[in-house]
């Protein structure tokens, strides 16, 4: 016997065949009224309120917009159509067609979802729209759907439906393909040369600005818009660059792929629900028609991919490359100029502050070590690659970091391996095609292969990401020739020598063709950003240097003992120890003596590092002393496997050490000759003062 709960009970009673069975052969039930005493079990619930599978669906999901109204607007009702309207009238006209002087039909919504095809406008409906007054285009016939800055959960959902190669990691991370390009295209990157960038921007040798015209730039404009409103659907971002209140950048991203608008969600400052409301027209836009390649048969084009940038227009349109690191970098070039515009110094650098406030910033291309250096427990990170300086104090460009993964592990480095979870990109890694486990040491695809993550996925993250003026000003350089020091203190002209100079090693995967460790020399560390000369760039380190006393240190992360390919990579336990002793004060003490050639001061000590490896002429001397001193090493090892060991970590001479060193004085000095002939500040004093802090022989 069991209880409904309703004051009936079922029982077992007898079928008409009279035996107390069914035909069938098994019990019939009927109910009776429930007994007084009797105990009943109800484990049924309510049925829901939904008649049809969709109205089920529709009731999982909870509708959420800003409720804050619009000022001078009558209820919230009411506020958040108008709303909803003025963001799609924005969002079309940042879609317009020049010639057709008209932005497409847009509705929000994804198009995948049932609703009717033609929204109308004399109701509330879940599909806001906006149609303009000219329609005389295919486009115009349909609606383009926004899918407006989207959370990560509904990217992940439209990449993995909709974009091929699009996974969940076991770390909950998505992976993604950058397609055909898995690294910048410098080469491809033009800027609109007009009557003010004629004499405001960095042209002709070194310079990164490829010159192109107002003209081409629209017809590359007009096929970007063409093919973004030829589809179904378009991902539109609104956000922010520069962490700084007073000096914020309003910026739209319109791309085609779930991944470049996840990408850049994490990359950029997210806006409030708040901030949202009153976002109004951007600063800056970008299209990225990645997927589409440019015309080849247009003026200045010299392949299907182009990266435009209109600073008139404040535009900057992307063809022929889904590398979601174009955007990035481009927008990076825009902060640039205007930054410089409000004097305010823009860096291509890593930052970080102490538990006493002492900002340190960490200058350097990539494979440095910026990113890992500048990512350090013990301090908070205010961000990873790219800061402005300005009379506040220092500030984070971006909303999140960009590390390079290839060799990533959790005991190398353990906040940025932790980081890669739900809402990160991975692009272009491998992985098991069972339990998704990615394979960091795997470089099939390319080793240039990233993770985009929220800069609040670092545990010791400040946020706001602002800080004091900096104590320290670090210059990070892989050194391929093997024959600058760990660490060495500069003086003021050094310092701006060293950064007008940007010397590294260009590292495999980050630009298309590398595939070795190449000698290069970058102004300011990032001369394929900067728009303006160098020198102004410099002046301006220079006066926010002395005014606020940072003091300036060149760090070689690269190769000691030799050159690359004979020589080993410092360890990065030893680049630490040296970081740490700068943070500390404790460096600053110690004693110092000079090099030849570059004249550069390094410490005798360093708490943690072996002293002979500070300095490279020592390596030749000090080394066999220094083994022959560990006799149960020798034990271990056999005569071949010593000699091994010889070769990787000395110089084969002292000769071969100076003439390595008088090579790369010499590539120093013939680099600088372009920077030679710019006078820096009002007078040449301070000109003359960083020649002469350049190498002597």
């Amino acid at each position: 016997m069991a209880g409904n709960g309703n004051g009936a009970e079922f029982s077992f009673v007898g079928t008409a065949n009279g035996n107390g069975t069914a035909r069938n052969g098994l019990a019939k039930i009927q109910t009776h009224e429930k007994k007084p005493n009797g105990i009943c079990h109800d484990d049924t619930a309510a049925p829901v309120k939904a008649q049809t599978l969709d109205q089920l669906h529709s009731f999982q999901k909870k509708k959420s917009a800003p409720t804050t109204p619009i000022k001078g607007s009558q209820g919230a009702l009411f506020a958040e159509e108008d709303r909803s309207k003025q963001q799609l009238q924005s969002i079309s006209a940042s879609l317009a067609s020049l010639t057709r002087e008209t932005g497409p039909r847009v509705v929000k919504g994804d198009p995948a979802k049932k609703g009717p095809e033609t929204p109308k406008a004399s109701h509330v409906s879940h599909h806001h729209h906006f149609t303009p007054t000219l329609s005389i285009s295919d486009s115009a016939l349909k609606f383009t759907h926004i899918l407006y800055n989207l959370s990560p959960a509904e990217l992940y959902e439209q990449a993995i439906k909709y974009e091929h190669g699009s996974f969940i990691t076991s770390s909950g991370a998505l992976a993604t393909l950058s397609g055909a390009k898995t690294g910048r295209s410098p080469r491809d990157k033009r800027v609109v040369k007009d009557e003010t960038t004629e004499d405001e921007l960095w042209w002709g040798k070194g310079s990164p600005n490829i010159e192109m015209d107002e003209h081409t730039f629209l017809v590359n404009r007009e096929r970007a818009v063409d093919y973004l409103n030829s589809l179904d659907k378009v991902f539109v971002n609104d956000q922010f660059l520069n962490w700084d209140p007073e000096n914020k950048i309003k910026v739209r991203i319109v791309s085609a792929r779930a991944y470049h608008s996840l990408f850049m969600h994490n990359m950029c400052i997210r806006p409030t629900p708040e901030e949202l409301e009153d976002f109004g027209t951007p600063d800056f836009t970008i299209y990225n028609a990645g997927q589409f390649p440019c015309n080849r048969y247009t003026h200045y084009m010299t392949s299907s991919t182009s990266i435009d940038l209109n600073l008139a227009r404040r535009e900057m349109v992307i063809l022929g490359t889904q590398y979601a690191g174009e955007m990035k970098k481009g927008l990076f070039s825009v902060m640039h100029y205007l930054m410089p515009k409000r004097q305010i110094l823009s860096l291509h650098s890593g930052c970080n502050m102490g538990k006493d406030g002492d900002v340190a910033l960490f200058f350097g291309l990539s494979g440095t070590g910026k990113t890992t250096l500048s990512t350090d427990h013990n301090r908070y990170l205010i961000g990873d690659d790219e800061h402005c300086w300005s009379e506040n104090g220092v500030s984070n460009i971006e909303g999140g970091c960009y590390a390079k993964c290839i060799d990533l592990s959790g005991e190398k480095e353990p906040d940025i391996f932790n980081a890669i979870k739900f809402g990160a990109v991975l692009e272009n890694v491998v992985f098991d095609e069972h339990n998704r486990e990615v394979d960091y040491t795997d470089k099939s695809v390319t080793e240039n292969t990233r993770a985009a993550y929220p800069i609040e996925y670092i545990p010791n993250a400040k946020i706001p990401c602002v800080g004091p003026h900096p104590k320290n000003v670090i210059l990070l350089a892989c050194d391929a020739f093997g024959v600058l020091p760990p660490v060495s203190k500069l003086n003021l002209a050094q310092t701006m020598y060293h950064f007008i100079s940007g010397y590294t090693a260009l590292v495999a995967g980050t630009e298309e063709g590398i595939k070795e460790p190449q000698a290069t020399f970058s102004a300011c560390f990032g001369a394929a950003f900067i728009m303006l000369h160098p020198t102004k760039y410099a002046a301006m380190l220079a006066e926010k240097m002395q005014k606020h006393g940072a003091t300036g240190w060149l760090v070689n992360t690269g190769w000691s003992g030799g050159s690359y390919g004979s020589g080993n990579r410092i360890r990065l336990p030893y680049t630490r120890k040296i970081i740490d002793a700068i943070h500390s004060g404790s460096l600053l003490n110690a004693k110092f003596k000079k090099t030849e050639v570059f004249g550069l001061e390094i410490p005798t000590e360093v708490e943690g590092v072996p002293s002979e490896i500070l300095d490279p002429m020592n390596t030749v001397r000090a080394v066999l002393p220094l083994l022959f001193q560990t006799p149960k090493f020798f034990v271990k090892l056999t005569m071949c496997t010593f000699f091994i060991v010889l070769l990787k970590i000395q110089w084969s001479d002292k000769d071969a050490y100076k003439e390595t060193l008088l090579k790369l004085g010499g590539l120093f000095r013939k680099n600088f000759d372009v920077f030679a002939s710019y006078k820096i500040g009002k007078d040449s004093k301070l000109t003359e003062e960083i020649l002469a802090a350049g190498p002597v022989f």
